[in-house]
């Protein structure tokens, strides 16, 4: 998969793509990488890539014909691939896992990262980006969110992660939370580490996993359950602990 940024602060990608999972896949080849400096495509002395809005109000505006010649030539790297361009937007669809999966099996992604105001709407009217949304909150740029998100698709991409079940036993992968994880020592100030895991006995722990993963999200995201797929040994676990309460 390719990800390319477009960004005003390119440096701000320097450390996220040259540590842990993306670096690892950027190395394996699984990944292509690039970051774009959106003010090598301004025309003016001052390399501008916003200016002040019409009808007047606080702020500042992304320009549109810098974000417009950077696609484009983004796009004449490579003619014959399709791309998806994803705008980093508090407006657009809320960002999760299903949304991660489904952008993983594209082959090119292209992330415009905005600052201040927004984009001018006339850069969603030519490029027809989709929106996307990190959560209901906001951030000083679209940067962070970028690198989130990238961060969750990349890792779904084989060849990324050295462990594909640590991909497959993430919260969300399937639907629910994560189990609860120990390492050693096995007891820390007190607490010991449920006798189960010291049990070797492969199928009581992963029924317990399982178990611990629907109590986890029973308890604290109900609502994901509403959409998890869950097979009938996890109906029957959620249903025991449903009686519980």
């Amino acid at each position: 998969m390719r990800i390319d940024f477009v960004t005003i602060f390119p440096r701000m990608f320097d450390a996220f793509l040259a540590e842990g999972v993306i670096a690892r896949g950027i190395k394996s080849g699984a990944l292509d990488t690039r970051v774009w400096d959106l003010r090598d495509y301004a025309t003016d002395k001052h390399r501008s890539t916003d200016d002040e809005a019409y009808g007047g109000g606080p702020g500042m505006v992304m320009l549109a014909e810098p974000v417009l010649r950077c696609v484009e030539a983004i796009a004449g790297e490579i003619r014959d691939s399709k791309f998806e361009i994803l705008m980093t937007s508090p407006q657009g669809r809320v960002f999760d896992q299903s949304v991660a999966a489904e952008m993983s099996k594209k082959s090119w992604l292209i992330f415009l990262c905005g600052r201040y105001e927004g984009f001018d709407e006339r850069i969603k009217d030519i490029l027809q980006p989709e929106e996307v949304s990190v959560g209901d909150f906001v951030v000083s740029g679209g940067e962070l969110p970028a690198m989130l998100m990238a961060d969750a698709i990349g890792r779904l991409i084989e060849g990324v992660v050295g462990n594909a079940e640590s991909v497959s036993g993430d919260s969300f992968y399937d639907g629910l939370l994560d189990y609860p994880h120990y390492t050693r020592p096995e007891e820390v100030r007190g607490r010991r580490i449920p006798e189960i895991l010291l049990s070797g006995h492969h199928e009581r722990i992963r029924k317990w996993r399982k178990e611990q993963a629907l109590r986890a999200t029973f308890q604290k995201r109900p609502d994901l359950l509403e959409s998890a797929d869950l097979d009938p040994e996890s109906r029957e676990i959620l249903r025991r602990i449903e009686n519980e309460t």
